[in-house]
């Protein structure tokens, strides 16, 4: 069983830029476009547990400032297992993390991030 654990390095640039761009736009007061951006982060770093458990984080800090009782509630379990199951390699590729999708539902990757994953040598 491989373990799995910090983001690569070929990973953590694109990984960055969705966790910047979901700063930015929040603070520009676009939900929706921030929310998108989190998923993505989501995607890029669920394979890893570090990476994982901070978005997973920042979905649940989400729901608290958009007063989403769905959504802080559906990412508490998430914070506790979602890393965890990175770790030893059992995540839903391509789920995008929040609470309006099942939790242990795959779903397809989108083309960019499929392209992201193939430049860094990430396969799924």
């Amino acid at each position: 069983m491989k373990l799995y654990t910090t983001i690569p390095t070929g990973l953590k640039p694109y990984f960055r830029t969705e966790l910047s761009d979901y700063r930015k736009e929040l603070s520009n007061g676009k939900l929706e476009k921030a929310w998108s951006h989190l998923e993505r982060a989501h995607i890029i770093g669920q394979k890893f547990p570090f990476a994982h458990t901070l978005v997973h984080w920042k979905m649940l800090k989400f729901g608290i400032k958009i007063k989403s009782y769905k959504e802080v509630l559906g990412q508490i379990p998430r914070l506790m297992v979602g890393g965890v199951k990175s770790f030893v390699g059992k995540i839903p590729t391509g789920n995008p993390g929040g609470a309006n999708v099942p939790p242990l539902q795959p779903f397809p990757i989108e083309k960019e991030i499929q392209e992201i994953f193939d430049k860094a040598g990430i396969s799924y």
